[in-house]
């Protein structure tokens, strides 16, 4: 999906334009479901623990309840969580596995580990983990389907995921619909609410873009402003950009000049490339060569064209050793790190 910063308002004349939010509209066949022998954890998963010998206790819990629970949990909450009691390492044994299979999907997919990139195996090992009721995996799973041009299957993983709890595959079938099935787009605003609400910060962005838009939702430039904020503080750096220009031009927040140039800043270190290009110019308006012209070149190799001209005239008044400097910093820098969502 491109990278879609500032809607236009409605009239289209916002100087901040934005990419397209949807694609061209398909036709919408009936969703595929996961085949049932991928699901084998859910269909023969014991239907509640042991009964204990002492009163009603957590370790009661019927076992496809806790495995439902813990679905999208990641290695460390599961081992912590099967510390609790047999009953429970015993009922989150199958998410166990699931992350072995899931961690050998990765290597598959991305060539780590030793291992040669190889999709197919990748998609074998998600199957495998997700067939033992990981939502991590059913995510992963619907990606590559998804990236291999098989939609329905990518879908039906990801509405696996989403009805299970997990945030990521709730924001991917959220925009899934909005890319290939635009008739679903009030079921995909549910969806980004639910993992908003959840605190991932990619669905944030994207309601708050639908709000701002009004795509599938009335528009509200306060909510936005408050989705934009929401993610931005979650380390999101679209976000923080469009934060930003909220705060310059005080729409959906209370303008602020100081607070837009913090956003700003946040947006151009997270390595966002037109934060990069407006940050460096306004570091020159204040006459901080140096640091403009290291916010100027980062933009410049990230493709910003407009930024190279003011690097290159601001270069022009820089020493030698200058340069050499500039160069050298822009040349060591290190993008914060972006979040995972």
């Amino acid at each position: 999906m491109k990278q879609m910063t500032w809607p236009c308002n409605s009239d289209g004349h916002h100087h901040f334009a934005s990419l397209p939010f949807f694609r061209k509209p398909q036709e919408s066949p009936i969703l595929a479901k996961p085949s049932k022998s991928h699901l084998s954890f859910f269909n023969s998963a014991p239907k509640s623990a042991p009964n204990p010998s002492q009163g009603s206790d957590f370790s009661a819990l019927p076992y496809d309840v806790l495995a439902r629970v813990a679905a999208s949990f990641a290695l460390p909450s599961l081992k912590t969580a099967s510390l609790v009691c047999r009953a429970w390492r015993d009922a989150l044994k199958p998410l166990r596995e699931a992350m072995v299979f899931l961690k050998w999907g990765k290597r598959f997919k991305h060539g780590r580990g030793g291992v040669k990139a190889n999709s197919r195996k990748a998609l074998d090992s998600f199957l495998k983990g997700a067939a033992r009721g990981s939502t991590l995996a059913m995510v992963d799973a619907g990606l590559i389907y998804w990236e291999m041009g098989k939609k329905e299957e990518g879908i039906a993983w990801y509405r696996l995921a989403a009805e299970l709890g997990d945030p990521t595959g709730q924001c991917n079938l959220a925009i899934c619909y909005f890319q290939a099935y635009p008739s679903k787009t009030l079921e995909a605003i549910g969806w980004l609410y639910q993992a908003s609400f959840a605190g991932h910060v990619r669905a944030q962005y994207q309601l708050a873009l639908c709000l701002h838009q009004g795509r599938g939702v009335g528009r509200s430039l306060p909510e936005a402003a408050h989705w934009y904020l929401r993610a931005a503080e979650g380390g999101y750096a679209r976000a923080m950009y469009n934060t930003s220009l909220c705060y310059l031009m005080g729409e959906g927040l209370v303008q602020s000049h100081r607070l837009a140039r913090k956003w700003m800043k946040r947006a151009a270190d997270h390595g966002h490339s037109k934060a990069q290009f407006e940050h460096g110019l306004g570091l020159f308006s204040e006459g901080d060569m140096m640091k403009a012209v290291v916010y100027l070149e980062l933009a410049t190799r990230a493709g910003e064209r407009a930024a190279a001209h003011v690097k290159n005239v601001i270069l022009q008044q820089l020493s030698a050793s200058s340069r050499d400097r500039v160069m050298l910093l822009a040349d060591t820098w290190r993008d914060l790190p972006a979040h995972p969502s």
